[in-house]
């Protein structure tokens, strides 16, 4: 079922705010303490929210480095590679992912060493993994807990789709062959 204005106000409060009552819920939406209670309670059943936790600053929790590590993985072994990522306490988030590489994680660990053993030492040794490429974070610019409907700013449906990135065309090669 979609959400109505009522349950996006909610998540709106709760992104800024996860150890708010329900009474200063309620009164920030400008609905009833009961109505609050079963619309938050709902939206958990209904798997909308899926939980609560602390947002922390991991560099500050003793976790200073980040990576994005990219990873191809052989066609048949899909369903093992994840089980595996599953188990890893250094992956923060993990998405299969189209172009050039099939998977994608957010690491955490102490120091680069940790990036280099957990992408030469764990991920470049699963006999499903056939590329590694590891890149440190050097700054988080954005780092947002979720994003809702209202944070995106509409845009022009007459922006054409197609290619995200652009490479020149070898010489001789920048032009089509004649049909």
């Amino acid at each position: 079922m979609p959400l109505d204005e009522i349950a996006y106000r909610i998540l709106d409060v709760l992104r800024d705010n996860g150890r708010v009552s329900i009474a200063a819920l309620a009164e920030k939406v400008g609905i009833s303490r009961a109505n609050a209670y079963t619309r938050v309670e709902s939206l958990v059943h209904d798997g909308v929210i899926t939980g609560f936790s602390a947002r922390i600053d991991p560099a500050k929790a003793g976790l200073s480095i980040g990576a994005l590590v990219f990873v191809t993985v052989l066609p048949q072994a899909w369903a093992s590679f994840r089980e595996r990522v599953l188990e890893m306490p250094d992956v923060e988030w993990c998405a299969i992912t189209t172009g050039e590489h099939d998977a994608m994680m957010l690491i955490r660990a102490v120091d680069v060493s940790g990036v280099h053993e957990f992408s030469t030492g764990v991920i470049a040794q699963l006999p499903e993994v056939r590329t590694v490429v590891s890149v440190v974070v050097l700054d988080e610019v954005v780092r947002r807990s979720y994003l809702l409907p209202s944070d995106i700013p509409e845009r022009s449906a007459e922006i054409p789709l197609g290619m995200t990135r652009w490479t020149p065309a070898s010489p001789g090669r920048d032009t089509l062959p004649p049909r």
